[in-house]
Formats: C-alpha cells, sequence, structure tokens
C-alpha cells in the first residue's frame, strides 16, 4: 500500500538569521539525519510539497535538497511511489559518535508492596491461547458467532466519531450497563439497576479498583485454598495479608476462616461454581459466610466467572441475591460467555456504594473503548447473546460427556469428578501419583494440565488434576485422554 506522507521530519530546524540560506540548511539537516540512522534504508519521505509545507519553506527549496541528496547517492527516487533511503547505505553509514551508554545492572526500586508480594505471586505465564486438551479458561472459540460479530463492528464503526473515537463514559457505556443489569436479573434473579453496574477491563481489573478503594497494607482477604490465583496476586499486591480458607463440597468452610482470622477486610468466594473444584456454595453456608461478613464489617467479593453455564441443572442463585446487607460486591466478565480478548467486565455493587464507586471512576478509571461496549450492548438486546449462551451450554454437556465417556480408559487410580456447569472439571489422583511429574510428561506430547496444587495459597491433602474441556473438540479430548493413558506416570 502507498502511503500519503512519508516520515514526520517536524525535528528539523531552519534558522532564517543565520549566514547559510535555507535550502543548504535543509540539504544539510536531511543528509545528518539519514547518516544518523534517524532514517534507515529503504525509509520513505515526505513529498516535496508536504515536506515544504511542514517546514514552511517553498516547494523549490524542498526539490533542490531532495535533488541535491538523489546526486548523492544518498536517495532513490521511484516514480509513482516516492523517494526513499538508498539501501547502499546499510553497509556505509558510520558508527554513531554519541556517548555510549552506561551499563547497569541494577534493577528499578520497585514498591514495598510488590517487592513483598512477588515471592507470593502465582505464576499466570501460563493462561490459555491455542484452543486444545485440556486447556482451562478458554472458551469455545470455534463457535463463537465471528460473521455476526464482523457486521455489528462494522455498524459502530459508521457511527459518529466522537462516539467512536472519544472518552467514553466514566462508569461504562449505557446501554451496556443497562444490558447487564436485565440480563443478571434474568438469569440470576438479581434486582439491580444500571447506575449499580461499573463496566471494567476484565474481571482482574474488577478486583485491582476493589482491593485499591478497600485495602490498606496489612488487611487481612480470605481465600478459597484452593482457589482463583489472579485475584490472588491482586490483593498481594495491594499489601493484603491473605487467609487460606479451606473448601470442602458446601463451598468455602466459613468455620475454618473463622479460627484463622475472625477479624477479615474481604473475603473472595466463587459461589456458583468453586474455582477449580467446581462445587456449589449451599445456602447454609452462604448464610454463615455474610453473618462473618456483617461481624467482622468486611466485604465479600463473588467472582461468577463462569456462572451462565449450568446444564443438567437448574440457573445456581448468585450470592449478591441472598445479602440484605449490602456486603456483597458481584463481579462478572464477558471473557468466558464471548471472547477473553474484548477484555471487558463489570461490577454490581450494592446501593449504599453507589457514591464510593462513583467517585472513584470518574476520578481515574479508564475502561474498555465505547465501540467495543456498543457492539456488546447491541449483542445482548437484539438477543443473540442469549441464543449464544444456549448454544454454548449444550456444547458444553456434549463436550463434557466426551470427556467422561473417554476417561473410564485411565487407570481406575484417577476419578474425574462429576460437573454439571462451566467447562472444566478435576481429575482425583491417589498421593503416590506426582501430579507435576503428569504434567510434565503430557506437556510434552503436547497436552496441556494443571495440577491441582497450582491453585493452592497452602498445601492441600488432595491430589489431582485441573482438566478443561470448553475449547476442545470431542475428538480432542478423546486424544487427550489416550495420550495421558500412556504416560509412565499415571501407572
Amino acid at each position: 500500500m502507498k502511503h500519503s506522507a512519508g516520515a514526520l521530519l517536524s525535528s528539523i530546524k531552519l534558522d532564517r538569521n543565520s549566514a547559510k540560506g535555507v535550502g543548504v540548511q535543509l540539504f544539510m539537516a536531511l543528509r545528518e539525519v539519514i547518516l544518523s540512522g534517524v532514517l534507515k534504508p529503504g525509509d520513505r519521505l515526505p513529498a516535496t510539497r508536504i515536506l515544504a509545507r511542514e517546514l514552511g519553506v517553498s516547494r523549490t527549496t524542498a526539490i533542490d535538497a531532495i535533488e541535491r541528496l538523489v546526486t548523492e547517492g544518498m536517495l532513490v527516487s521511484k516514480v509513482g511511489s516516492g523517494t526513499f533511503v538508498s539501501d547502499a547505505l546499510a553497509a556505509q553509514r558510520p558508527a554513531s559518535s554519541g556517548p555510549a551508554p552506561v551499563a547497569s545492572h541494577r534493577q528499578p526500586r520497585l514498591s514495598s508492596n510488590v517487592t513483598h508480594a512477588a515471592t507470593a505471586y502465582a505464576r499466570r505465564s501460563w493462561l490459555p491461547h491455542d484452543a486444545r486438551a485440556f486447556i482451562t479458561a478458554l472458551p469455545a472459540l470455534d463457535a463463537f458467532p465471528v460473521t455476526h460479530w464482523a457486521r455489528l463492528s462494522a455498524r459502530h464503526l459508521r457511527r459518529a466519531r466522537s462516539t467512536v473515537m472519544g472518552y467514553g463514559e466514566p462508569n461504562g457505556f449505557r446501554a451496556l450497563r443497562r444490558a447487564i443489569a436485565t440480563h443478571l436479573s434474568a438469569l440470576k434473579g438479581i434486582r439491580c439497576h444500571e447506575d449499580q453496574i461499573y463496566v471494567t477491563s476484565g474481571a482482574q481489573h474488577g478486583f485491582t479498583l476493589i482491593g485499591q478503594m478497600l485495602l490498606n497494607p496489612g488487611d487481612r482477604v480470605w481465600m478459597e485454598n484452593p482457589g482463583a490465583s489472579g485475584a490472588r496476586n491482586v490483593f498481594l499486591a495491594q499489601g493484603a495479608e491473605l487467609v487460606p480458607v479451606d473448601v470442602d463440597e458446601e463451598g468455602m468452610v466459613v468455620a475454618d476462616g473463622l479460627a484463622k482470622s475472625p477479624q477479615f477486610r474481604l473475603a473472595f468466594v466463587t459461589p456458583t461454581h468453586q474455582q477449580p473444584l467446581g462445587h456449589l456454595m449451599s445456602l447454609p453456608r452462604r448464610f454463615e459466610l455474610l453473618r462473618a461478613a456483617e461481624q467482622a464489617q468486611g466485604v465479600v467479593i463473588e467472582d461468577d466467572y463462569d456462572g451462565e453455564f449450568h446444564f443438567d441443572s437448574a440457573p445456581q442463585p448468585a450470592l449478591y441475591s441472598t445479602d440484605t446487607a449490602g456486603r456483597v460486591i458481584y463481579v462478572g466478565t464477558f471473557s468466558k460467555s464471548l471472547f477473553p480478548a474484548l477484555r471487558v467486565g463489570f461490577i454490581l455493587v450494592p446501593e449504599r456504594m453507589i457514591p464510593a464507586f462513583d467517585q472513584t471512576f470518574s476520578a481515574w478509571v479508564s475502561g474498555p473503548p465505547t465501540g467495543t461496549q456498543a457492539m456488546i450492548a447491541d449483542f445482548m438486546d437484539e438477543g443473540h447473546f442469549a441464543t449464544h449462551i444456549r448454544l454454548m451450554r449444550r456444547l458444553y454437556k456434549a463436550r463434557y460427556e466426551a470427556l467422561a465417556d473417554a476417561a473410564a480408559l485411565l487407570p481406575d487410580t484417577v476419578q474425574l469428578q462429576a460437573t454439571r456447569s462451566g467447562f472444566h472439571t478435576v481429575a482425583f489422583l491417589p498421593p503416590s501419583i506426582n501430579a507435576l511429574e503428569v504434567v510434565g510428561q503430557a506437556a510434552e506430547k503436547g497436552v496441556i494440565l494443571a495440577p491441582l496444587s497450582r491453585y493452592c495459597l497452602a498445601p492441600i491433602e488432595r491430589n489431582g488434576l485441573v482438566l478443561g474441556f470448553g475449547s476442545a473438540t470431542p475428538e480432542g479430548l478423546r486424544q487427550g485422554i489416550e495420550t495421558l493413558r500412556g504416560l509412565s506416570a499415571l501407572v
């Protein structure tokens, strides 16, 4: 594609009071720009009319300077294409005569919070990109309606430039906030309105904002153990003291949290599909957690990362809908329901917290592009989101059943846990099997596994693997099980 202008050369300064003529100054300045390496072989110069306008000289002066450099072999003029820096200069350019850089091996000084947290951070370099067995946290990208999404994108790019390109509404695009509130009411029975919704650049961004608003260094945060590693890193970076709380078949064991730290500032839970064990928090346990939060004057963060994808069961109620004291902040994301690269999530806050969140969002928060938010809003308002969710439920059910059928080929020592929602589950192993060894052998054969220990803030007794089934086809899942079947570490 032909470029319309070429390199910007606004750094060239011409002195009208100099004894040297403007034409000579321009020639020498262009020559220096080329020889110093600012312009590299093959770079295109601006057209002479553009160069003349930008530098405030006549076009004749610009043409004369360019022609002299062409004559010297520094520039090459190509009819119909423009003027370019000669490739012959690559081997002839003199070495830079500037001062040598000062070598330093000292690392920049980090904040005390980050320095303290660095050793405890959970590794997240394994976040998935390629769909295959048994990647966790990646939805079925192969089933996303890309064609329709492209039409929505084209529609919004044709809107007024101020809408597409300007700064967005601080709390998020109002139409999207309204659509989210409607969705939560229909799916979860959550009674809320758009002014309680704040759009973020993903759930992780939401956790960060909540931590910055509510945590002081040294504050205690209850974390499910095992539990979500991304949220763990966020609170560590705020200087919080994390309290690992046991998890059983009813969810977070509140009694364990109270025994370890009856006073806490935040409690982080995944009640509708515990990450990674998949349990549903029971109603008695929910009430127990809310009572503990009220007594400690703390706040509960409910992470509903894949709550739309239940199958073989009724939709699971949100903890938020059980809360009558305004202690629960609900965090959702479109990374699982649509796709991760959107980087769009949202926070639902109790009425009493609206003034504090309004102040924070109006002061310095920058969310996702307005155009992206508007596309999601239309996708929801026009019914496409509901249709997509229904299709994904059936697809994930089929993929889970393919995994469960294939898992019968594994040794009896591997116990696949049944699940009724989401797109991952756990395979428990006996203590005699080294899960990390299994993970390593599988990786050598192109199969990605996550050990249960990766999700643990403190060691637990159970040993296992977390298997994702959402992004792989049934055939890919069967092939993955066949690969696991042949690993010596599982024998």
